[in-house]
């Protein structure tokens, strides 16, 4: 065990603090976390490699869909109109399954929020996940938080300028690693990479990859922590999310207050004293700026470095960890009350503990239970309801469709031989990446024909048609029928495909449109 001597206090101050305000246009403070170590460092970690991994990584998955599909995994093929997930491929009237896949990413964000904060924010975010690496490489070139204050401090020289320099260039390569990722997603990535590389690719893509590398320089290198701050709506968003059974990253003042430096000369004066010693461990890991002592803050992203932190600190010390901690407002207010005998006196951290300085039994403590309640169920019960359906809704889709639409100028036209002939536009839609034969049968309309405007077969009420993997074919069909055969001005009858390789079938029903005079 320490003593509290040995506890390196740091100079840190805050940047964003709810303790001053700061002017409404100011300079930029910059910020130099600390590198730190422990649980949440070590997850946040694991998160930056397994988020990043798929996004640099997921363009080159394979995924064998036959000759006449691509064979890239997930593809947004804009030119023809697709999207391409593994065995899923969506068509543009599908768009259903996007939007609801947005509706669950927007319920999973409220329900994630509402239970344990904003963890979104700290730990999956693509501005923290890149914001993390730039730092990664930052501590790697110029040290850490004490180095890198002193380099700002310092004058310039050679080594300055060279450590400057190799860190923004690696930055720039990230970016521009960033943006050239981005591009593959939308076309085949073997083959748009060869396209770029030899100056062949079409202008949008390089004019991607710089928007998109210049972006992420400026957001991940150079303004950080201003983003979340000022740019992102959902730290003003998210306090509607939270009530007090929800967790959030609090600092434990019924236990860390009074803070003392010097906390032996406090107990020789009978004087009570927290756990707190104000070494300002927390502050200087914070990559927000901000002193989470001084409570909930709108700029806390809930990364929970401070936390590994202060229990890096109290671990050196021989106590109990959690000092700061994920808790919820209910169980701080429960503890704050018993610390300050139900707010009748300053906290005195001798009411919530024993003579052998454990708690006492009362204290409230985090169980992972409190997380699951009523309003965490509704949330979870829409999320999985929307994912039941489009689940569905995809197991039982039809991969083919059909579409008529009756020729509008003229609706009809009476021929030589007194029969009348109406015209219309057939749309048979082929959704697999295989050929298909469709077989067109009209049905109703008694004595009437149909013939296909291109194919030199008689007039029949049956043709046979040959579809191109994943594609839409329009026919021009006009349909006949002898004038002693109409008994009303308007009829109704179906066109039908169906394909007799999948038993997958469709119909339409149209109108057959007839002037008074033919009846």
């Amino acid at each position: 065990m320490l003593d509290q001597r040995q506890i390196e206090q740091r100079a840190a101050e805050t940047v964003n603090s709810v303790m001053v305000k700061q002017p409404l246009y100011a300079a930029r403070k910059k910020i130099f976390p600390k590198g730190t170590s422990g649980r949440f460092r070590q997850f946040k970690w694991q998160v930056m490699v397994i988020t990043l991994a798929i996004y640099y990584v997921t363009p080159w998955l394979r995924w064998d869909r036959g000759p006449f599909a691509p064979h890239q995994a997930v593809l947004l093929d804009l030119a023809n109109r697709r999207f391409y997930f593994f065995l899923i491929e969506i068509w543009p009237q599908e768009f259903y399954y996007v939007a609801g896949l947005l509706m669950m990413a927007g319920i999973g964000l409220f329900m994630v929020t509402s239970t344990v904060g904003r963890a979104w924010c700290g730990y999956t975010c693509p501005q923290t996940v890149w914001v993390d690496l730039f730092l990664l490489v930052e501590r790697a070139i110029e040290g850490d938080r004490n180095a890198r204050i002193r380099l700002e401090a310092g004058p310039w020289s050679a080594r300055k300028l060279l450590l400057r320099a190799i860190k923004h260039v690696v930055w720039l390569v990230i970016a521009v690693a960033t943006g050239g990722a981005w591009i593959f997603y939308f076309a085949d990535a073997p083959r748009l990479l060869g396209e770029v590389a030899t100056g062949t690719a079409a202008p949008v893509a390089y004019v991607t990859i710089a928007v998109l590398t210049g972006t992420t320089y400026v957001f991940g290198g150079l303004m950080r922590e201003q983003v979340c701050t000022f740019m992102c709506p959902w730290p003003r968003i998210q306090a509607a999310m939270l009530d007090e059974n929800s967790l959030t990253v609090t600092y434990n003042d019924w236990r860390g207050e009074p803070r003392w430096r010097h906390a032996k000369k406090a107990l020789a004066s009978a004087q009570p004293v927290g756990d707190c010693v104000d070494c300002n461990s927390c502050m200087a890991v914070c990559p927000m700026g901000i002193d989470i002592r001084n409570g909930q803050q709108m700029e806390c992203i809930t990364c929970a470095l401070c936390i590994d932190a202060c229990d890096g600190v109290m671990d050196k010390l021989g106590r109990a960890r959690g000092l700061i901690s994920y808790a919820t407002l209910a169980d701080y207010n429960a503890n704050l009350a018993l610390a300050t005998a139900g707010g009748t006196v300053a906290i005195n951290p001798a009411l919530i503990r024993n003579s052998s300085a454990t708690f006492r039994e009362g204290v409230a403590h985090f169980h992972l239970r409190k997380i699951f309640r009523l309003r965490t169920f509704i949330y979870l019960g829409a999320w999985l309801a929307i994912g039941l359906v489009l689940i569905s809704w995809l197991l039982t889709r039809e991969r083919l469709e059909l579409n008529v639409l009756h020729d509008r100028n003229p609706q009809f036209v009476t021929l030589s031989d007194g029969s009348i002939r109406n015209g219309y536009t057939v749309k048979l839609l082929n959704m697999i990446p295989q050929p298909r034969t469709i077989v067109l049968t009209l049905e109703g309309l008694a004595g009437a024909e149909m013939s296909i405007d291109g194919v030199d077969l008689p007039a029949g009420r049956l043709f046979v048609v040959p579809v191109e993997p994943d594609r839409l074919k329009m026919l021009k069909v006009f349909v006949r029928q002898p004038a002693d055969r109409i008994n009303t001005p308007v009829q109704s009858f179906k066109f039908r495909i169906g394909d007799e390789a999948s038993s997958e079938s469709a119909e339409y029903t149209a109108s057959f449109n007839a002037p008074e005079i033919a009846r």
